[in-house]
């Protein structure tokens, strides 16, 4: 039988993924680097396969680096999970967390479940509101923790994934052919729509708006159903609708940026794990894939892959 994976060196493997080097990997696993060198040529034996390569000054994860990555992710998870279940001094409490609804029906039964299991004893309370929204309450004391679309002219949340924002339309109608582009946005302070109009204007199409809604779900109905056209991150595309790209006329967005915003609270420990939670869950989640492949332009989505915040692929040797 084949020996198991030793999950100090996985803990060190992650860590030198995410803090980007082999020495500020050491100091934080507190080994030597001569060490943590070490246990890396241990760990590619163990697997069979090479996970750095030289690029330059630097280490690259090779393809089964990135590979063996995600599992080590899940094995540290599951590790932590399981002392957490036998420790007598876990977390209790209430935790006030808010997140806009597309966000929620995305990404809150991942993070969820994965909490929940870890922390039985903690019991979340969800709030469901646009990001203005959320700010607000978060200036109120009203929440402890919430996941908002980051604005940068704010600065008020850690960014934790970053998407494609994309044109979307029905992949069953030409709605986007008509000459005055029917539009579904949510309310005037959205930064989506904001930057979704600067773009309009610089395509110089014509373009009203036709439904206004903070619900995604509403805004969702709107395009599947062919009556207007809207702008989406990855993450809350939905089988029926086609994405739109240059080849259409349709100029680039910006990247949808997710941050998390914490509030003052005296639960710092179970605000530190469900904030470490939600990092690990967006991590984990991958693009939607609709049952009917054809049911997304996925020529149009080439150019826009969900991009990581930590420094996964490149590691510096020094």
């Amino acid at each position: 039988m084949a020996s198991p994976l030793d999950l100090d060196q996985l803990q060190t493997f992650v860590t030198i993924a995410d803090m980007g080097s082999f020495t500020r990997a050491a100091d934080e696993v507190h080994k030597t680097q001569s060490a943590v060198s070490m246990q890396m040529r241990r760990l590619e034996e163990r697997v069979g396969k090479t996970l750095f390569e030289k690029d330059g000054r630097t280490n690259r994860l090779t393809e089964d680096g990135e590979r063996l990555l995600s599992y080590a992710r899940r094995m540290m998870h599951l590790n932590r999970e399981t002392l957490s279940a036998f420790d007598d001094r876990a977390l209790e409490g209430t935790i006030r967390i808010g997140t806009p609804d597309d966000y929620a029906d995305r990404f809150l039964p991942e993070i969820m479940a994965r909490f929940a299991r870890s922390n039985p004893r903690v019991e979340l309370t969800v709030i469901c509101e646009p990001t203005p929204g959320l700010v607000e309450h978060m200036k109120r004391g009203n929440l402890d923790l919430a996941l908002v679309t980051h604005n940068d002219a704010r600065g008020q949340s850690e960014v934790v994934r970053r998407e494609p924002l994309l044109w979307v339309t029905s992949i069953n109608h030409a709605t986007h052919e008509q000459e005055v582009l029917p539009m579904a946005f949510g309310r005037q302070t959205c930064i989506w729509r904001r930057a979704a109009v600067d773009v309009l204007g610089q395509m110089n199409r014509e373009h009203r708006v036709l439904f206004t809604s903070f619900s995604a779900t509403v805004i969702t109905a709107a395009v599947l159903s062919g009556l207007a056209i809207s702008v989406l991150p990855e993450c809350a595309l939905r089988p029926g609708m086609r994405v739109l790209g240059e080849a259409d006329g349709f100029g680039k967005l910006p990247e949808c940026k997710i941050g998390i915003m914490r509030g003052p609270t005296s639960q710092g420990s179970a605000i530190d794990a469900l904030a470490r939670h939600i990092a690990e869950s967006l991590d984990n989640i991958s693009v939607p894939i609709a049952e009917d492949a054809g049911s997304f332009d996925f020529a149009a989505l080439a150019f826009s892959r969900v991009k990581r915040t930590k420094p996964n692929s490149i590691m510096s040797a020094f």
